[in-house]
């Protein structure tokens, strides 16, 4: 029974880094950047619903910074940063409605300095945090949450308990 569980775990994973890749990438001109909005951030709320949904999320902003030749430290911490953040959803779980804020607070506070030093941006930190949160916000707080009132309904179905 826990081989059937952590293949199912793997599985789902993987599913979720695959969709954030391609949503990232169906995407690309408006996921990366000063003014960006990632859409596959709203898949961020999905560790209200499974865990696997942390290391997924953070293989898919792996291979989506990867494969979309973002700079090495944006690779690296945008996508420590989606970890943290998905952890936080995690822990946060049993509060519905703030899943959504761990990874706003993790991008607004890493990716600005991503963009200074990986890119030499040169916009005031203040303006980047503004738009890095404010991305975030829509992608997660308003995207995310309207993906988790759509996928509760059907929770038992999609996500199996393990």
């Amino acid at each position: 029974m826990k081989r059937e569980n952590t293949a199912y775990q793997i599985t789902c994973a993987a599913v979720i880094a695959a969709i954030y890749v391609a949503l990232t990438l169906m995407f690309l001109p408006i996921a990366y950047g000063p003014i960006s909005f990632r859409i596959s951030e709203l898949l961020c709320i999905l560790p209200y619903f499974t865990p696997a949904a942390v290391p997924g999320l953070f293989v898919g902003c792996f291979l989506a910074n990867f494969f979309a030749g973002a700079a090495a430290i944006d690779v690296i911490f945008g996508s420590l940063a989606t970890l943290v953040g998905a952890w936080g959803s995690y822990r946060l779980r049993r509060h519905k409605w703030l899943v959504c804020l761990p990874p706003i607070a993790a991008n607004t506070m890493v990716i600005p300095w991503v963009l200074r030093f990986a890119y030499g941006n040169e916009e005031l930190m203040p303006v980047l945090t503004f738009t890095i949160f404010l991305s975030e916000a829509i992608a997660v707080g308003v995207l995310g949450n309207a993906l988790l009132l759509a996928l509760d309904k059907y929770k038992n179905l999609i996500f199996r308990r393990a």
